[in-house]
């Protein structure tokens, strides 16, 4: 998994999944075929994970504020920013990072998201809940950045006009 995720941490993680699901599953396995399962569910894993990556961060290709109006301190603190946001998304639990994306980039209603994942509307309420508590815990530092750029903009805009 190292070579090919190239990450470190990342492969330590698909390795101690992969040998988890082994474990909760409870499969009796043949020792002279155990190397190809193990490494089918791992690239399960390296797959699945690698998606729901590429689907969390595709928010950022896509949404590209204003730059021309910021000042280059402002467009490093929005660098900042993102990664920030992006470290607050890894670090979010699978479930309430789901519910948190399927809302809020494909802007789908709870009753949706409840249909699609099977759940009732009150267990969507809640990980969106959670969702919102991690990101608010995770990204404490750059809500003030926010507040200032916005009035910022706000201010400027109102100006112009």
């Amino acid at each position: 998994m190292f070579y090919r995720s190239g990450d470190e941490e990342l492969a330590t993680d698909i390795a101690q999944d992969t040998f988890m699901r082994l474990w909760e599953k409870q499969i009796d396995v043949d020792p002279r075929t155990v190397k190809g399962l193990l490494i089918k569910i791992a690239n399960d894993f390296f797959i699945s994970r690698y998606r729901k990556e590429k689907f969390a961060f595709s928010f950022f290709k896509t949404f590209r504020p204003d730059t021309l109006d910021r000042t280059p301190e402002e467009n490093l603190t929005y660098q900042e920013l993102e990664k920030a946001y992006e470290e607050a998304l890894k670090s979010m639990p699978e479930k309430q990072r789901t519910v948190f994306l399927m809302n809020r980039i494909d802007e789908k209603k709870y009753r949706d998201i409840a249909g699609e994942l099977g759940l009732s509307v009150k267990a969507v309420e809640k990980r969106m809940t959670l969702a919102l508590e991690h990101l608010r815990k995770n990204l404490k530092g750059v809500a003030m950045f926010l507040f200032l750029l916005g009035a910022k903009i706000f201010q400027d805009k109102t100006v112009r006009n």
